[in-house]
Formats: structure tokens, C-alpha cells, sequence
């Protein structure tokens, strides 16, 4: 371990100047969700692609409706039906003068007309009062002949959504940088769109060490654990993006972890390991890292630092097999693996991905406790806390252990105390990384 004391930005900046984002391919839309575009795309056709109809009812002219009321209606000649997914009426059909053609939502406004009745402001065909809704065509025989009595007016366009009047041809779909969320998903497709030109997701192989480490649904003997660190850094990978594959905790043995990291490399754009990073005689991360370096690539290998922080203070940072695949490895206690992933590991996720921003929000939030917060001097301390945004203030949650794991899942922040703080009084105000 180098006997260098790395500040956090310092350590952040080594990681980030080492990682490039993912090569970029083309993926269907499905396979698409979660990834970053990497071109904008331009949109083709107009969106709708023709004037269509918001509403069940009747398309009309504008003059031949205009004063109608429930006592005097407007009588029109029904002279056809007009369905969501059809051409519309036929090509020598035009909508004259006391002429109506009903329509469905979704179907494209026939020549002639200059906006659509809904049905509940006519008689539906019936002769009756107000109609309720429009009826199937099978069942409504009346339906697109006879005649409608329309019981109020309409201007010109109503309940119609008129071509393009959600995008244009040649306008900007989507930017380059922008993640394909579920809308972007649906935009792309409303637009002809099949596939796009993406940065992959990153694929993240988390695993954690310790031959104290058995699995959660097991039994507990003698000093045993529940492994909870590789579940929470997986489920953290997939937050921030990736493609997340949990490997069981690895005994402490150097041979066995090495060949474990050795057989993931194949699926893997980013190893997480936690535990086995400091200074006891059992920490095999370090021991089985120290020397995978590369002789023919300048700057290959696994660095092993101190880092001014709490928690979080032993870090690991490098790479390994023929890919020179990132490797991060993070301390193995429950709260400092998790504040060193937000911190590291999530930032280098984000870069992968291409991301131009790859940090967490930071807000200014007032401390609200009822004392003052203590600082070792010269390490930046990140507590946990609830931010409230409404009120502007954040309140810690538990204490500063490392083992608190009760404590950080009620946290949805973490204070931020810098190097050069020692004590923080109950309203000053602070840094506040946002979790959620």
C-alpha cells in the first residue's frame, strides 16, 4: 500500500482519467432502456402524421353547427364512418355543406371537415336525447347513415390534432447524451425508429471476500456473518445504470480470488471488490492484487492508498486481465463500501456509460441536530443523513461507525464535513450529497 495520503479528489480524478466510455453499438429499442444515445436523432415524419380525431363523435363543418342547441340541433346527413387505422372516406367523399361522417379517435379527419363533435353532444344517430357514447358499428346500423342531431357548436379544430403538432420533420428528436428512459422508448418508436446508436450499459461484476461470509437463508455458527455488502453494491450498480452479476463471497485465499477474478473478466467492463484492503494479515484483495500488473503495459496492476476520509480511508484502484479491465476494491465494512461506492464506483459507472454528468446532486442544507457534529482533522467525513428539502435542512441518522447498516438504510444523504472542519454547530450550513 502506498504511504501516500490521496484526498478523495484526488483518488476521484485517477479513476475518471482512466475510464473511457464504452464503445458505442446498435441496439433495438427493447434492448436499448437504460443506455445513452450517441447521436442525436432527427425526426423523419411529422408526428402525427395527419390531422386525427381526440374524440368519438362527428366530423364536421364549423358553419353547419354553428348556434346548435339541445332545442334547436343542428340536423346533418351522415354520410359514411370514418375508422382509427383506415384511409378515411372514399377518395370522391367529401364532407359538404349539412354533412357529417362519424369518426373515431385516432382516425384521420376526411376532406371537407373542419373539426369533430364529440358523440355525448349529439344524438348519436338515434333520434333520441344525448347520446352516452358511441356504438359499435354492428350493433348501430344507423350509425353511419340517416342523420345526427348535433346539440352544440364547435370551432374550427376542435378535437383534432392536427399533423405534426407534436414534432415536425427535421426537428431534433432526442440529443445526443440523453438516456432511452420508457418516453424516449416510445418517442423513438412513434417516429419509425427500430433501432439506435447507443454506449452499452456497463457491466459490473461485484464480489465480496471474507471467510467469515456466509449467505443470507443459511445458518449462522460461530463467527459467521451474513454476506450483505455484494447484494447492496449490486442493487447500487443497477441504480446507477448497469448491468450488475454478483459473484458469492470469495474464502480468504489468494490463488482462489485471483482465478475467481480471472474467470469474470470475460463479462466484465468493471470489477467491484470489498474487503480485504487494509493492513491485517488476512487482507487477501491486496495480497492477491499487488502483483497482476502487466509488465508490458506501463500502468497496469492495482494500487492499494490511503485516502483522507472517513469512512473509507483504504482504497483500491487499477486494472487487470488482457483488457485491462478497471478494477475498484473498497473497504469491507458495510458503510464504508457503500459510501466508497457512491463516491468512486458510481461516478466511473456513469462514465462508462458516457454520461457528461456522473455525480450525485450536491445541495447547501443547514445541520439539523440538537449538537454539534465532530470531525477527525484532516480527513473529509461523509455522515449519514435525511435531507429535507422542503425545510432546507439535513439531520444525521446513526452514528459515524462504519458497521451501521440499520443507520444507512434510513439515509437518503450523506453530510459532507471537509478536511479542515472539526466540529459542525447545529445550523451551519454544509455540503449534502443527495442519495435519492
Amino acid at each position: 500500500m502506498s504511504s501516500t495520503i490521496w484526498s478523495v479528489d484526488e483518488h476521484l480524478d485517477d479513476i475518471l482519467a482512466s475510464v473511457r466510455p464504452l464503445e458505442p453499438i446498435e441496439l433495438q429499442l427493447p434492448d436499448a432502456q437504460g443506455c445513452v444515445l450517441v447521436k442525436d436523432v432527427v425526426v423523419e415524419v411529422a408526428l402525427p402524421p395527419f390531422d386525427n380525431s381526440s374524440m368519438d363523435g362527428y366530423a364536421v363543418r364549423v358553419a353547419d353547427v354553428e348556434g346548435a342547441s339541445e332545442e334547436f340541433p343542428a340536423v346533418l346527413t351522415v354520410i359514411g364512418d370514418v375508422a382509427a387505422g383506415s384511409a378515411g372516406l372514399a377518395d370522391d367523399q367529401v364532407v359538404g355543406p349539412g354533412q357529417a361522417a362519424r369518426i373515431m379517435t385516432g382516425a384521420p379527419l376526411p376532406a371537407g371537415a373542419e373539426a369533430v363533435v364529440p358523440v355525448e353532444w349529439t344524438d348519436g344517430g338515434t333520434g333520441e336525447g344525448p347520446a352516452e357514447g358511441m356504438r359499435a358499428h354492428a350493433d348501430a346500423p344507423e350509425g353511419a347513415t340517416g342523420e345526427v342531431r348535433v346539440h352544440r357548436p364547435v370551432a374550427a379544430g376542435a378535437h383534432v390534432r392536427k399533423r405534426g403538432s407534436d414534432v415536425q420533420p427535421g426537428e431534433p428528436a432526442l440529443a445526443a447524451g440523453s438516456v432511452v428512459g420508457p418516453p424516449q422508448i416510445g418517442l423513438l418508436a412513434a417516429i419509425g425508429c427500430s433501432t439506435v446508436v447507443v454506449r452499452p450499459r456497463p457491466r459490473v461484476v461485484v464480489l465480496s471476500t471474507g471467510s467469515e461470509l456466509i449467505q443470507p437463508g443459511e445458518v449462522l455458527t460461530g463467527g459467521q456473518i451474513y454476506d450483505s455488502n455484494s447484494f447492496a453494491l449490486t442493487a447500487a450498480a443497477r441504480d446507477a445504470g448497469a448491468i450488475a452479476y454478483r459473484v458469492g463471497a470469495v474464502a480468504d485465499d489468494a490463488e482462489t480470488l485471483r482465478s475467481t477474478i480471472e474467470d469474470q473478466l470475460i463479462r466484465a467492463d468493471i470489477v467491484v471488490t470489498t474487503g480485504g484492503v487494509s493492513v491485517g494479515a488476512y487482507d487477501v484483495v491486496k495480497e492477491a492484487l499487488s502483483s497482476v500488473g502487466d509488465a508490458d503495459e506501463p500502468g497496469s496492476g492495482v494500487e492499494f492508498r490511503k485516502l483522507a476520509m472517513q469512512p473509507g480511508k483504504p482504497q483500491g484502484f487499477g486494472s487487470i486481465g488482457p483488457d485491462h479491465t478497471p478494477l475498484l476494491a473498497l473497504p469491507g465494512n458495510p458503510v464504508s463500501a457503500y459510501v466508497s461506492f457512491e463516491l468512486f464506483v458510481r461516478p466511473a459507472i456513469r462514465a462508462l456509460m458516457g454520461l457528461a454528468d456522473v455525480h450525485r446532486p450536491t445541495v447547501r442544507a443547514e445541520l439539523g441536530s440538537d449538537k454539534a457534529l465532530t470531525s477527525p482533522a484532516g480527513r473529509r467525513q461523509f455522515l449519514r443523513g435525511r435531507y429535507d428539502a422542503e425545510a432546507g435542512t439535513v439531520t444525521p441518522v446513526g452514528g459515524s461507525g462504519s458497521h451501521l447498516v440499520a443507520a444507512l438504510a434510513q439515509a437518503d444523504a450523506l453530510i459532507v464535513v471537509p478536511e479542515d472542519v472539526t466540529s459542525v454547530e447545529p445550523g451551519t450550513e454544509t455540503d449534502v450529497v443527495l442519495l435519492r
